[in-house]
Order: C-alpha cells, then structure tokens, then sequence
C-alpha cells in the first residue's frame, strides 16, 4: 500500500479519535481506512492505536509517532505548495545565459522594469558567445542569436528578428567613396567577424530579383567581438557586417550609414532556448514572454529602417557582376 496515503489515514484518525470519522473526513470507506492503520502498524512492528468499542486512542509509541508524522505531512505539504506556485507564481532563481552584445544592450537596461513585474524572483546572468549546454550546465534558459539552430530537444521561441547591414563612418566614405553594388566591395576595407564564415570573408547578399552574390572581401582587421567592430568602424577603420541591434543607434544618429541596403543579407533571430515545453516554470515563461513583447517582429533597434525607401529591382541592374548590366552595358557600346 501506498505508505504516505496510509501516514495520512493514521494522522486523521489520531486526530479525529475515530475510523469513522477520519473515514468521512477522507471520504475512503472505513475498510479502507482499518486496512492503511493496520498495514502502518505492521511495516512498524508496533500497535500505534488502542481500540474499544467506544474509543480510539494513541499508544505511546503512537503518541511519538503521531507527533512525528504531523511534522512530516506539513513539512510536505509546505513542499508541495512551493512547488506548485513555482508553476504560478515566478519566484526562486533564474539562471541565464545571454550573448555578450544583445545581453548587455538589450536584456540588462531591461531588468529594472522585469523586477518590478516580477519582485520575487532573483536572476544569475551569464553572458559569453557560445553555445552552452543547458542541461549540464545548469541554466534554465539561454538567448541565442543564430541563422537557424541545429536539430534538437531543446525548444525554441524567436523572440525578435536580428538584421545585419553593411555599415560605415561618414568619415569613410568621405575619402573612399560609398560602394553601389556587391563586387565594388573587392576593393574596399572590408572588417571581418572572426566566429561566423558567411560574415567574415565571404559576405552574402540576395538582390531584388533573388539573385544570390558572394563577395570575397578583405580588411586590416578581424575580430571575435562585434562591439570591437563597430567601435573601429565608427573610428573610420572600414565597412563592416554587423547585427542593428548593435548599430542600430549609431545608424539613427548618423555615426554610421548602411550601404547596399537594397541587397538582402542572411536575416538571423533572437531565440529563447529553453530544456522542455511540459510544465514550464513560471519564472522562464515569465521572462521570455517579457522580453518577446519588448522586442517584437519589428523591434525597437530598427527604427531606422523605416525612412529608407522600399527596394527596387534596378539594383541589380546596376551590378556590374549581373547578366542585366552586362547586356546594358554592351548596347550602350554598341550605339556608340
């Protein structure tokens, strides 16, 4: 029999100085609730009630125990309460892990209002750019930025869409001019982002017309920070790939300006990584569901998108690397 229901049984009828009455109060059948006192009795090898026809009452080891087990199924209880507001109410300790760049810039000036909508709830923050193993390493939840995350148990919740734009200093493009298609690239100084290929020495780019360009470019400089990139490229070092919720600030205020805008770069996304849908703590749900209204399909560091004009299919027309341009330029030829 199941020992903590027969605890349980014992306790109310201790309590209630009756079968009968503890049977009611438990709605079990007083069979039911003879059968758990004396299968308690029998794993303990001692008589735990006296029984008359008038009258239950508790032995002196019964007493003992009585005392004891009334500890116990409180204690338990008490348990049992906690764990299930841990389920309602976000409460405990959150543990976190968050990219260098987006947790310092987008989750941190965020965490005073969090507590306030959530003051029970205490967080540990671990910010580093790789990808940790949830489980072992004991987070409850991580943030990544990534073009699309491998194959795994783990759920994913896209919080917001992270952009990249090709970028650089007025002061730049002041001595070097601004490039108008992919290939001028070639002969610009092009920093490199030393974790990723697609953003590091070949750059992707898809025109209006859907046509894919791969440049290879090059640079004085790679890096594995993206904020020691768009620190050297605001500084004038040269064109960089890099993520607007990085920039996006220096693009609204004029440090930087994009380039090649009308030429799609690969779009990657901020995702909640959490262990398991199945009983979601409140605490996890609690903070991914913040930080997703926060962010949004068109989040915030991306305002400056809005003034620039909707692409147009001429910009692969002017690509010299496209068959459009080609022919162009060989009528213009031929006329003359």
């Amino acid at each position: 029999m199941d020992y903590l229901t027969s605890l349980r049984v014992f306790k109310a009828v201790a309590d209630a100085g009756s079968f009968v009455a503890a049977a009611g109060t438990l709605r079990f059948s007083r069979a039911a609730v003879t059968k758990h006192v004396n299968h308690l009795e029998d794993r303990l090898g001692t008589r735990l009630l006296q029984r008359t026809t008038r009258r239950v009452a508790l032995t002196e080891a019964g007493a003992r125990f009585h005392e004891r087990c009334t500890h116990v199924l409180a204690d338990l209880e008490e348990a049992e309460r906690d764990a299930t507001q841990v389920n309602v109410e976000p409460r405990g300790t959150l543990r976190v892990n968050l990219p260098y760049a987006f947790g310092t810039a987008h989750v941190a000036p965020l965490l005073a209002e969090f507590h306030r909508t959530c003051p029970s709830l205490r967080l540990e923050l671990w910010l580093n750019d790789r990808f940790v193993d949830l489980i072992e390493e004991g987070f409850d939840l991580a943030i990544r930025i990534s073009e699309a995350l491998p194959p795994s148990s783990l759920i994913a919740r896209k919080l917001a869409s992270c952009r990249f734009v090709v970028c650089g200093a007025p002061s730049y493009f002041a001595q070097h001019g601004e490039p108008r298609a992919p290939d001028e690239l070639r002969t610009q100084a092009c920093l490199g982002y030393a974790l990723s290929s697609p953003l590091d020495h070949d750059w992707n780019f898809v025109c209006p017309e859907s046509r894919r360009h791969v440049v290879r470019v090059d640079g004085m400089l790679r890096s594995n920070s993206v904020d020691l990139l768009r620190a050297a490229t605001v500084a004038g070092a040269g064109l960089a790939v890099l993520p607007t919720f990085v920039v996006g600030e220096d693009l609204k205020a004029g440090r930087l300006k994009a380039v090649l805008t009308e030429y799609a770069l690969p779009e990657y996304g901020a995702f909640a990584v959490y262990p398991s849908r199945k009983h979601l703590s409140a605490k996890v749900k609690a903070f991914v569901e913040f930080l997703g209204a926060k962010y949004g399909p068109a989040p915030y560091w991306d305002e400056w998108l809005r003034a620039l004009p909707p692409p147009t299919k001429d910009a692969c027309v002017n690509d010299p690397e496209t068959p459009a341009r080609r022919s162009r330029l060989e009528g213009l030829s031929h006329a003359t």
